[in-house]
């Protein structure tokens, strides 16, 4: 079904406010004859959905293909598709030519959810957000976990069970999840809840030994090794931070690294 571009883009904006990475693709060059012509738009989702259409058949399964290997690989890409009668991949169609399609990989604003409102996630939140993350605090402290606390977080949730509070913050494989609670038993709970779904980061604020502990009794308990091996714990790069701000910078910075590099 044709799409107008304001419904297409419509579309890619509520996609990115829920956290979710799309493929914008679109008909750049066109050489002979051809079902659509250039500026033709189409979305890619990462469960294989499109919206709006380059052509339809074995053509569009071909781009929604080359359009889930880019959202894989997190790589915006030229594709060249042959219409019978140009170089490109085999489409199968006879109308003579071939079709450009740039394949563009839109990821919306990475999301920290921050369990706990305690002295390193207030300057954590405050400097997360400076460099784009949209900030989530979890917390069963409704004393510390505010809005006058907390002024340049998206949400703020409170429950008295935080693994409760996880839920409310929709948390998917592109979240990361910086623990900075402090209550030891209660980490681990939340450890448990994050580690059954699938995020890009976990973080846990403590010492070496606090982490292998928690690791082993994760382990014990079920927990696939490679995965309790993937918690970053102590949190953050070690830049021999003191201060709840200098804390909050090597967090920030490990955050990055694990946004940029690639996998």
């Amino acid at each position: 079904m044709k799409q107008h571009n304001s419904e297409i883009f419509q579309e890619i904006v509520k996609a990115l406010r829920n956290g979710e990475k799309v493929a914008l693709c679109t008909v750049v060059e066109k050489k002979g004859s051809g079902p659509r012509n250039i500026g033709a738009k189409m979305i890619v989702y990462r469960d294989g959905r499109s919206l709006g259409s380059i052509g339809g058949g074995n053509l569009e399964r071909i781009i929604v293909e080359e359009a889930l290997k880019a959202l894989n690989e997190n790589e915006s890409k030229n594709i060249t598709l042959s219409l019978g009668g140009g170089e490109g991949i085999e489409t199968g169609l006879i109308c003579g030519g071939s079709i450009k399609v740039f394949i563009d990989i839109l990821n919306p604003n990475p999301k920290l959810v921050i369990v706990g409102s305690g002295n390193v996630a207030k300057p954590l939140a405050e400097i997360a957000s400076i460099v784009g993350f949209e900030v989530t605090i979890v917390d069963d402290n409704a004393s510390t976990a505010t809005r006058e606390r907390f002024p340049t977080a998206n949400k703020i949730i409170v429950n008295e069970h935080l693994t409760k509070g996880l839920d409310e913050a929709n948390l998917s494989e592109e979240s990361f999840i910086a623990i900075v609670h402090g209550d030891v038993k209660k980490e681990y709970e939340v450890l448990k809840r994050v580690l059954r779904g699938k995020v890009k980061y976990i973080g846990l604020l403590g010492s070496r030994r606090k982490g292998a502990e928690l690791k082993k009794k994760l382990i014990e308990e079920g927990f696939k090794e490679e995965d309790v091996e993937k918690i970053k714990v102590p949190i953050g790069i070690d830049i021999n931070a003191e201060t709840p701000e200098e804390i909050a910078v090597s967090i920030v910075a490990e955050l990055i690294m694990s946004l940029r590099c690639k996998k």
